[in-house]
């Protein structure tokens, strides 16, 4: 069907080969002949008038204008990142030597209160050595200045980082203990390893860095327009493209305060937990971030819009095969639905197939309208 061949005598269209079909022309209202007397404005959208037969031809479908809930959607991409709060450097409190190393490559997984190495250090035995005279000094002062020493003694030697045990441990054999082990603060993967055994080391030396992988960021970025619709503690969800089929539930952690000058994007960080460790650091991720739902607003299928330029419009469907363009304003867009502010009522039809070739219809009617009234002021 091709509207815009036009002929004044039966015959066939020279493009697709139909029959062309008579046009009828609808008488116009009273109420519109009054109109265009008392100087009104007419209806710029005519009403066009299809036979039942070309209409299933044709292919039209119609909807119902309804109310209902929307929710907002911004899909983005981004990476796997460690959590920084999950994240441990571990120094030497003191200089010395790395004596025994037992975790030798990074990636390797330890445990929390895992021995990672054994050390010697001069400051650490001496201090040592004072604390066992604290013990053994009995007769000099006062029981409470002695106790008192003690946990000076004590206090100092947790503050090289002695553990706890360790400590115990000298103070029950009543001698010192030449290499002291270091353990692991927290559970986690080791993701830097900067000694060997022998090294000399000093508290400026990062000697491992931990980071707990069971819960992870993901980095994406927004676009500009994008940023009302994005806060903390919002939904969002994630699938990885090296491990199709599963997707990760998390939220919005945080949204960074400055723009990127030169994509003119903005930084967001979600959570999610990771407990099996399946998603890794650096992968690729696909990030659906789910908004606030708008309820009971007016919504439309997006399929039944007509956007020409900077106009949107819809075929309202009349009955009796009569139909006419409504222009209308549009709102939010989610999910192939469109948000209907202004043009529409709840109930109205609309045509969801087909709207296009009503559309051209109308609009070669008021073609014809226009040159018709141009005629009459001719004359």
């Amino acid at each position: 069907m091709h509207p815009k061949i036009i002929r004044d005598e039966p015959g066939s269209c020279p493009i697709c080969g139909m029959n062309l079909v008579k046009k009828e022309v609808e008488p116009e209202p009273q109420a519109s002949k009054a109109s265009k007397h008392s100087g009104q404005q007419q209806d710029k959208h005519p009403t066009v008038t299809i036979r039942p037969e070309i209409i299933q031809k044709m292919g039209v479908r119609t909807t119902t204008v309804e109310k209902g809930n929307m929710q907002k959607y911004i899909k983005t991409v981004g990476y796997v990142a460690y959590n920084e709060d999950k994240l441990v450097h571990i120094h030497p409190r003191s200089s010395g030597w790395v004596e025994k190393l037992y975790v030798r490559r990074e990636g390797d997984v330890v445990k929390q209160e895992q021995r990672l190495l054994e050390m010697y250090s001069h400051e650490v035995l001496e201090a040592q050595q004072d604390f066992l005279v604290a013990l053994r000094t009995k007769n000099q002062g006062t029981s409470l200045n002695r106790q008192q020493y003690k946990e000076a003694i004590r206090n100092r030697l947790r503050l090289l980082g002695v553990p706890y045990t360790t400590i115990r441990q000298i103070e029950r054999q009543n001698q010192s203990i030449n290499n002291v082990p270091i353990f692991a603060p927290q559970s986690g993967t080791v993701t830097h390893l900067n000694i060997r055994e022998g090294m000399y080391v000093t508290p400026s030396v990062e000697m491992f860095t931990i980071v707990d992988l069971s819960n992870i960021w993901v980095m994406v970025e927004v676009f500009e327009h994008q940023l009302d619709w994005v806060s903390k503690g919002l939904t969002a969800e994630i699938s990885v493209p090296a491990l199709p089929g599963r997707v990760w539930k998390g939220k919005v952690d945080y949204v960074y305060p400055e723009l990127e000058l030169k994509t003119r994007t903005l930084k967001v960080r979600l959570h999610f937990n990771n407990p099996k460790g399946k998603l890794k650091l650096n992968l690729f991720a696909q990030a659906v971030i789910h908004g606030k739902p708008k309820k009971n607003v007016l919504k439309i299928p997006q399929a039944a819009l007509i956007v020409t330029g900077t106009r949107e419009s819809v075929i309202k469907a009349l009955g009796d095969g009569r139909f006419q363009p409504v222009d209308v304003k549009t709102g939010m867009r989610s999910q192939g639905e469109v948000e209907i502010l202004s043009g529409l009522k709840k109930g109205n039809r609309i045509v969801l197939s087909g709207q296009f070739l009503i559309d051209s219809e109308a609009n070669l009617q008021a073609s014809f309208l226009r040159f018709g009234q141009q005629q009459t002021h001719q004359h």
